[in-house]
């Protein structure tokens, strides 16, 4: 069994280094996007740590193999904005796409996907004259039992770090390290088999906190230390309501640490944006804006955000 060997292999050796995927995965689109100098315009705020308007930000491979994003505003209902669409490649399952600008001062976004049992790095550069060229590396083999992965990028302060978190269909939630270009498998938690949709909803120095939702319908907050050893902490914020959900993404929204948090059920194409006051439990203040006005039509929904921005909402 690929996922035994694949296991055996990290208890072994701890890190597994990448292997390149051929030029045809991913190709450059000729066509450069109208959004790009948004999203440079966007990066770039981040970088420079200016005040970011509050709103969702996500993006989905459709059918044809290209990824379309868009920006979602908070309102009765919301409302919306195209942002970077370009060809990509099929994938079931993606971690964050993360903006950040190379040594050179040029953008380009990178992240983790699986496409069928395989886990893929890739990095999507965006020229001066705003052509797309992403290109994915094979990072390795085995993950065909696993249903969804969700990434933390703790990237301002000491000590950083950056985890993949993998829910397979065992039941447990796995959690790697990335350490360059390999990664370290640091355990798994039992408990999951019935959580199907997470994503990072806080950062810190000494801990990352998921947000996910079970098939009944029930959302919860899982505060993991960044401890290799420690257990996860699970806080229940509601036990109904969230059932239709294949996909959420998180991000930060104001001051004191409320997130914008968008569910989005890919049997229906359609999302719903909620906001959630700094998450607490039951305590938890949420809000429904009610359903965005795009058509989700990919696989699976993953967050974009800049390698500069935390998340901070528990």
């Amino acid at each position: 069994m690929k996922l035994q060997r694949f296991a055996f292999a990290l208890a072994g050796a701890g890190l597994f280094a990448a292997t390149a995927v051929s030029g045809s995965a991913v190709a450059a689109d000729p066509k450069p996007s109208p959004a790009v100098k948004l999203a440079k315009s966007k990066v770039a705020a981040a970088k420079s740590s200016a005040a970011e308007l509050c709103y969702s930000w996500a993006g989905w491979v459709d059918p044809a193999g290209a990824l379309q994003s868009a920006e979602i505003y908070p309102g009765k209902p919301p409302t919306s904005a195209p942002s970077l669409g370009f060809k990509f490649v099929g994938v079931r399952a993606s971690g964050t796409w993360y903006g950040a600008f190379d040594a050179s001062d040029r953008l380009y976004f990178y992240g983790l996907f699986l496409q069928g049992g395989n886990l893929y790095r890739h990095a999507t550069t965006v020229s001066d004259a705003g052509v797309i060229t992403p290109k994915a590396t094979k990072v390795g083999s085995g993950w065909t039992s696993f249903k969804t992965i969700a990434t933390s990028n703790y990237s301002i302060a000491q000590p950083r770090h950056t985890h993949l978190y993998a829910l397979n269909a065992n039941g447990s939630l796995y959690r790697y390290s990335q350490v360059g270009t390999a990664f370290r498998a640091l355990g798994s938690f039992p408990g999951f088999k019935s959580f199907k949709a997470m994503t990072v909803i806080s950062e810190t120095a000494t801990y990352d906190t998921l947000l996910m939702t079970t098939t009944a319908g029930a959302i919860y907050t899982v505060r993991i230390p960044v401890a290799a050893t420690a257990k996860p902490a699970l806080k229940l914020i509601r036990s109904t309501g969230f059932a239709p959900y294949e996909a959420l993404t998180a991000h930060t929204c104001g001051t004191r640490g409320g997130s914008l948090i968008l569910g989005i059920d890919h049997d229906t194409d359609s999302a719903f944006q909620y906001a959630f006051s700094k998450a607490n439990g039951a305590a938890t203040a949420i809000t429904a804006y009610g359903k965005a006005p795009d058509v989700f039509n990919g696989t699976t929904t993953a967050p974009f955000t800049t390698h500069y921005d935390q998340l901070v909402g528990e």
